[in-house]
């Protein structure tokens, strides 16, 4: 298996845009079902097509300088699916940790996990904490995994520290502003995302990030996730950086 790139000046169909990247890109990687049905094939072969995607994917936020991936893996609605659906897609996040998380470490990536990982078997909690231990120092790419997560859930949950914090006299009502709401959802202490990319031609969130995703660009793409290469990556960073962001302003 090949390491992850260096950064070097890319060339080909990895040319950067001219503009800086976006800090942070998140994507909703979605239509491993539908790759595998299009080719016959158990729903299983999609989620391992779709999990070479993933390294795809690290490797071009590596290539562009994009220093905050984060990927909606696992929402806390796939509970729901079969059960043997849902043994396959645990056991191949077993898998992937076993595999790929020395050469994250090596590769300057930090790993970091959101969502409700309590709801994964003990040996996957574990196997969670100790790729965030062994990747904590790195800085190079911040590669955010959401797993057993929900937007709703976040806000709900990030509401009930509030009201606690409230209960015991640790917050004033009148002190509440964005930011400290924001640092009691799962993903305090880190930017909101810049761009958020769906593959597979949906065009909804899905219920990812939602507080998050107030004012990032968004980018529906017409490939399944199976399918996504370098290329889909540049071309959605090139789409990015000919947009205008104004937060709600007026145009100058």
């Amino acid at each position: 298996m090949s390491s992850f790139p260096a950064i070097t000046a890319p060339k080909g169909a990895l040319a950067l845009p001219l503009a800086p990247p976006p800090a942070h890109v998140a994507i909703i990687m979605d239509g491993n079902g539908r790759w595998a049905k299009a080719r016959g094939l158990p729903r299983i072969a999609g989620h391992r097509a779709g999990a070479r995607a993933v390294r795809r994917a690290i490797e071009a936020a590596l290539e562009h300088g994009v220093r905050w991936l984060t990927l909606y893996a696992f929402s806390s609605e796939n509970w729901r699916r079969p059960r043997e659906e849902v043994s396959d897609l645990t056991a191949l996040l077993r898998h992937y940790l076993k595999s790929e998380i020395a050469e994250l470490a090596a590769n300057g990536v930090r790993l970091r996990v959101i969502g409700e990982a309590a709801r994964f078997s003990p040996d996957i909690q574990a196997s969670l904490k100790e790729a965030e231990t062994i990747t904590a120092g790195n800085a190079r790419l911040n590669l955010t995994i959401a797993l057993s997560y929900g937007g709703r859930d976040e806000i709900i949950a990030a509401a009930r520290k509030v009201a606690e914090a409230v209960k015991t006299g640790a917050l004033d009502p009148a002190d509440l502003d964005e930011a400290a709401f924001a640092s009691r959802l799962f993903t305090a202490g880190m930017p909101d995302p810049d761009l958020i990319i769906r593959t597979s031609g949906e065009r909804r969130l899905s219920n990812f990030l939602l507080w998050q995703a107030a004012y990032a660009e968004l980018i529906f793409l017409n490939v399944l996730w199976p399918d996504f290469a370098a290329t889909h990556f540049s071309e959605a960073l090139a789409d990015y950086a000919g947009r205008e962001r104004r937060f709600g302003a007026r145009p100058g």
